[in-house]
Formats: structure tokens, sequence, C-alpha cells
């Protein structure tokens, strides 16, 4: 979408703006005239990008998994620009390797970004935008909430809840009639962000899965929704067909996809252990694209 477009009075807050599809949609909006609200743990990212942009752009330090750090970027977004006309779930988080050998707590961190921070932040939009009778909220789910990932149990349940959610939601403000309240879900494919710099892995291998899709292609339909919110967008044809198949023959679907991304996991090269940034956040990784496609090429080449 152009950056010529005039997002000027229209305010966004999105989660996750510290790399990846946050940052990039973040930074489109703001490159249009929106006033943006930046949410991630780590300050010193999220406030350089708010500097680039003037003071229509604000950075709110919060972790999501904290119900009081997500009533804090609320409230601080309505204060400084008198309203909220999108919210933006976006900040989450993986965990691949096998359940029983993956740390509990790592597990349980897991589910508190995804599951619990989307639910946060979407009480604290939904209740806006009920006072106001307007607004779009935008959850990010994946489309492992339609093909299950084996040795991803935990990411795959906390994206499905994510999908329900939202699907819950959407026909709630059509019961109770709010016409101008709209309630979306996003499946990406895997997206070649700093995503697998930031996951928890003991997979014993190093994250290398795909085809990865182009950033760009989630950020485009993200602020898709944003001028015309539908209830769910499946991006790109994988997904689309996924999600199809899925429904003509349950459960073909998640076996075939998890088994080759898990055969993918397997033959990457080996890698150690590590919690990635569930616990604490890292300076690594702060891009909208990361290299995951340029490293399957290597590996293709490799291959042959």
């Amino acid at each position: 979408m152009a950056n010529q477009t005039n997002r000027q009075g229209l305010t966004v807050v999105i989660t996750g703006t510290s790399s990846g599809i946050g940052r990039g949609t973040a930074q489109q909006l703001a490159a249009q005239g929106a006033n943006v609200v930046l949410a991630a743990r780590r300050t010193n990212v999220i406030e350089e990008i708010a500097q680039a942009y003037g003071p229509n752009v604000i950075a709110v330090t919060t972790d999501i998994s904290k119900e009081k750090d997500v009533a804090n970027l609320c409230e601080t977004a309505i204060s400084t620009f008198g309203k909220i006309d999108v919210w933006i779930n976006n900040a989450g988080v993986g965990t691949y390797g096998s359940f029983t050998e993956t740390p509990l707590a790592d597990l349980v961190r897991t589910v508190e970004i995804n599951m619990l921070g989307t639910i946060y932040g979407t009480h604290y939009a939904l209740r806006h935008f009920k006072e106001q009778k307007s607004g779009t909220l935008i959850n990010i789910a994946s489309f492992a909430s339609q093909a299950a990932v084996p040795f991803g149990a935990v990411y795959t349940g906390t994206k499905a809840a994510v999908s329900g959610l939202s699907k819950g939601l959407y026909q709630e403000m059509e019961v109770d009639d709010f016409e101008d309240i709209h309630v979306c879900v996003v499946d990406p494919w895997v997206t070649d962000t700093p995503w697998t710099y930031h996951a928890g892995n003991y997979s014993g291998h190093e994250i290398l899965v795909g085809p990865a899709d182009d950033p760009q292609k989630v950020i485009d339909a993200i602020i898709g929704l944003v001028d015309k919110p539908k209830e769910q967008a499946e991006i790109g044809a994988k997904v689309t067909g996924t999600a199809f198949i899925g429904n003509i023959v349950p459960g073909t679907t998640d076996k075939s996809t998890g088994k080759a991304l898990h055969k993918m996991l397997m033959d990457a090269p080996p890698a150690p252990t590590t919690s990635g940034s569930l616990h604490e956040s890292h300076p690594v990784g702060t891009g909208v694209s990361g290299d995951l496609r340029e490293r399957l090429a290597r590996k293709k080449i490799s291959d042959q």
C-alpha cells in the first residue's frame, strides 16, 4: 500500500513493534501520517523508531503478559491522542522441541504471551471501542491455528485459541449490534522475520522451516484490514490451501503439513538449546525482515 495514503487523525496501537511484522506495520502507518503507539519490551528500539517519525508516534514499554502494562498502554494511548481507532495484537513467541523435554516454565510463558497477552489487549481495546461505538481489533494468529505443528504443540494451541477468541468476539459484536466495531484475525504462513532468534528452541536443531514469506505480504494484509475489516485474513495460497483441504478432509492437513515442517526441522543443522527471548528480551533481531529465506536458500544449494 502506497505511503501517499493520508492517515492523519487515525490512532493505532500495535504490540510487538521492536521487530518483524509489528515494526513494519507501525513504520508504514506512521509514514502515512497515523498516530502510532508502539508497544514492546525493548524500550531503546521502540524509542528510536518513535524519534524517527516525530510527535505522532510514541513508545510505551510493555510486557503484554502483564495486565497492568496493557492497562497502561491503553491509558497512555487515550491520554495522548484522545482515542484509539485500531488495536493490533501482534506480539507473540514460539517454543519448539519435544513437549516433555521443553521446560514447563517456557511452555507456560508461551501461553502467557500468546494467549493471555492477546486477551488483555483485546479486553482493553473492545471496552474502549464499545464506549466510542467504533474501532477495529486485529489479532495475529498463524497458519498453525489450522494445521497443528508437532514439536510446537503449545504454540499451535495458543494460536488456535487466538483464532477461536477472535471469531467468537466477531459474532458477539454482531449479536450486540455493534456495527462499527470489527474483530479480525490474521493467519500468516511462516514469515521471514527475526522470530527464529527470539523463539525458545529445544529441538536440537536450527529453526529452519519454510518456504518463508516476505513480511511485506503480511503487513499489506494487516493494513488492508484497517481499511476494509473482515473476520479472517488467510495470507497467501499456502494458508488458504491448508484451510481448504483441512475443511474437506479433516486431519489430513494437520498430518501432512506437520510432518513436512518437522522433517525440515530435523534435517536442519544442530543448534544449542535456548529459551530465546521468552523471559528476557534480547538485543538481536530488530529488523522487519530476518535471514530465514537466505538460510533456506543456502541449505537448498548445499543439499543439491
